[in-house]
Formats: structure tokens, C-alpha cells, sequence
């Protein structure tokens, strides 16, 4: 009835296996999933903490920085201690302190064109936390092109978004946004400020998202992009559609090679951090 699980397993997962909808099944799909986590910032803390506190097997942590303290007014996987340290290893130890079940994999690394389709493959599901346009851009082409599921999500201020990206099934982000804004059109993070808990809301709904999908239960997700503004505290979904245009997931594709964009693209706006 319990698919072989420990007795500590049964404790740790039970308000999930009371779930009709979850039950011992689905909390062992959860468990044998993997997900790679784009961005240890504020969107990659509470996604990547919430899918370690609900058993996904594997989680991928990719970041290249060190942790500031300007990060922890919003990302919660690190702490004062770690100021100064790498981002992946702070991350790894607090997942694992989380649960001890999951296996953490540090990429302490850049995504680039060279090196993201063998990375990505290694995984089922991918999040994107990431802080700039370029490598959402590059995350979602790789995605569609390997056929792996991706969330990716952004916030600025009070705002956030999300979108659930299933290749072949819905539309892309390049569906949505064709290319990356020019330099400057976007007042970054940095320049316009955050909400700390904006970051969480956002990256827990990330991490929800994942989950459902972990649970075959894809409903509307692949097609909308959900608008949060905790101004007003509102939700809106807008529908949109596959583009048959797209330059990526289109009929006639003309993004058939990975692109890494110019530094000058390098803006960091609508974002993970």
C-alpha cells in the first residue's frame, strides 16, 4: 500500500499521502523526479526549498556567484554566515539540512550555449530563476528544443510572473517575449527595488507548478501566464497561445542552434534575483 516506504518516509511525506489527489503513487513519482533549479536567488530559494521539503529526488542547483549581502533580504537559502560564500554550496546545505533524502547537485557555473543541452538533459523538470533576459532566453530554447518542462518566472517590485512552458503541448516564452529588450528599456532589480516576499510568492508558485506537473496534473498550465500584483493582491491570468511563428517552437523554426547574446544584452530586469 505504502510502495515500500520507511517509516520515517511515511511521516515526513503523510499530508501528502493523505491527498487523494497525491496518495503513496504520486509521492513516489515525486520522489524519483529531478529538477534543475536556474538561479539561487530569490526566486531559486523558496522553489528549490519547497521541492527538497517535498521529496523530489534530485535537485540541480546552477549558479556562478557568491552570496552578498544585499541577497538576503529575499533569498532565503542563504544566511548572514554565508556572505562570501558560493551561492551552490551555501544552497546544497541548506537543502540537505532540509531533507537529507534528496540529492543536491551544485553547477557552479555559467549557462552558455556550449554547455546548457547536456546539463538540462540530466534532468526532468527545469525552474528558471534566473536575473537576466539572455539566460531565460537561453533556458527556454534549450527546454523546447530537449522537450523538458520548464517554469520561469520573474519580479520586479511589487509584480511578479510566471509561465509554464510545455514543449510541443503550449506556447514558449519566446511566444510571449520574441526577443530580448534592449539595454536599458527596463529598470533592473537593482535600480527599482524588490519586495522581499514577492520572491517567495512567486518561487513557491514555481515550485507548485513543478509539482503538478510531477503529478500529471497539467490542466490550464500551458496556456497561460499568471500576472501577480501584490499591490492590489490580484491574480490574473492571460491566455495566450502557441505561436506558429516562433522562431524557436514555431512550424518553421529559425532558432535551430543555441544562441548566447551579447554582453550588452546582459540586462538584469524582470528577474529571479
Amino acid at each position: 500500500m505504502f510502495l515500500d516506504f520507511t517509516e520515517e518516509q511515511i511521516r515526513r511525506y503523510s499530508r501528502h499521502i493523505i491527498l487523494p489527489e497525491v496518495g503513496g503513487k504520486g509521492q513516489r513519482k515525486i520522489n524519483n523526479a529531478s529538477v534543475l533549479v536556474v538561479g539561487a536567488g530569490g526566486l531559486g530559494s523558496p522553489g528549490s526549498m519547497y521541492l527538497a521539503a517535498a521529496g523530489v529526488g534530485k535537485i540541480g542547483i546552477v549558479d556562478d556567484d557568491r552570496v552578498d549581502l544585499s541577497n538576503l533580504q529575499r533569498q532565503l537559502l542563504h544566511s548572514t554566515p554565508d556572505v562570501g560564500a558560493e551561492k551552490v554550496e551555501s544552497a546544497r546545505e541548506t537543502l540537505q539540512a532540509i531533507n537529507p533524502e534528496v540529492e543536491v547537485v551544485p553547477h557552479r557555473l555559467r549557462l552558455k550555449a556550449d554547455n546548457i543541452l547536456p546539463l538540462i538533459r540530466e534532468y526532468d523538470y527545469v525552474v528558471d530563476g534566473s536575473d537576466n533576459f539572455p539566460t531565460k532566453f537561453l533556458v527556454n530554447d534549450a527546454c523546447v528544443m530537449a522537450e523538458i518542462p520548464l517554469s520561469i518566472a520573474g519580479i520586479l517590485r511589487f509584480n511578479g510572473q510566471l509561465l509554464t512552458v510545455l514543449p510541443r503541448k503550449g506556447p514558449c516564452y519566446r511566444c510571449v517575449f520574441q526577443e530580448p529588450p534592449p539595454p536599458g528599456l527596463i529598470p533592473s532589480c537593482q535600480e527599482a527595488g524588490v519586495l522581499g516576499a514577492v520572491a517567495g510568492l512567486v518561487g513557491i508558485l514555481q515550485a507548485t507548478e513543478i509539482l503538478k506537473l510531477i503529478l500529471d496534473r497539467e490542466e490550464e498550465q500551458e496556456r497561460q501566464i499568471t500576472l501577480v500584483d501584490t499591490n492590489k493582491m490580484s491574480f490574473r491570468s492571460i491566455a495566450v497561445k502557441r505561436n506558429p511563428s516562433c522562431a524557436v517552437c514555431g512550424d518553421n523554426p529559425t532558432i535551430t542552434e543555441l544562441i548566447d547574446y551579447d554582453d550588452t544584452c546582459d540586462i538584469r530586469t524582470i528577474q529571479g534575483e
